[in-house]
């Protein structure tokens, strides 16, 4: 897919913050999603929801597949279904010098017609000192047009300061 980047937004925590959200798809363009996040509190997993006007979907229609790779032992599949968000990397830790990055392909998602859904790959360091990752799909099944994702920790841990998200238009 040939083309150049174009930022549309940017979502930056200062320590306090128990999500980071970014809006802004207004066209059928494709859309890439990259972030460099850790938590505040250690062994907590990563979600994703994506925004209808703004505001996170919590409905229960989340699907979700992937491979789970680990440093230490052979990869295992991850799968979901009917999910109320997306699941993207596990027991995250909050060291200082660790964080968890991804690049996610948003497609359909200003498509009223058709399911938004992305393309995802991960890898960090999880709360055992173990390099891990993801890759994968995920679909939201529901035909409405979306606007972002909102990224979430699991138990309502907050971002440590200087997590980031940031989204991009391809033109």
């Amino acid at each position: 897919m040939a083309g150049n980047l174009v930022q549309v937004s940017r979502a930056t925590s200062t320590g306090s913050s128990a999500s980071l959200k970014v809006t802004g798809i207004d066209s059928s363009n494709a859309y890439i999603i990259l972030y460099s996040v850790k938590p505040v509190d250690n062994d907590k997993d990563l979600y994703v929801r994506v925004t209808t006007s703004g505001t996170a979907d919590s409905d229960s229609e989340y699907d979700l597949t992937g491979v789970f790779m680990r440093a230490d032992t052979s990869f295992s599949t991850s799968d979901g279904h009917n999910n109320d968000k997306w699941y993207l990397i596990s027991a995250m830790e909050n060291d200082t010098a660790k964080w968890s990055n991804a690049e996610l392909w948003l497609f359909n998602f200003n498509e009223s017609s058709e399911y938004s859904y992305i393309t995802f790959s991960t890898c960090g360091w999880n709360d055992t000192i173990q390099s891990i990752g993801d890759m994968g799909g995920a679909v939201h099944t529901v035909a409405e047009a979306n606007d972002g994702i909102e990224l979430t920790w699991e138990s309502g841990s907050n971002f440590a300061s200087g997590s980031e998200l940031v989204l991009f238009k391809v033109v």
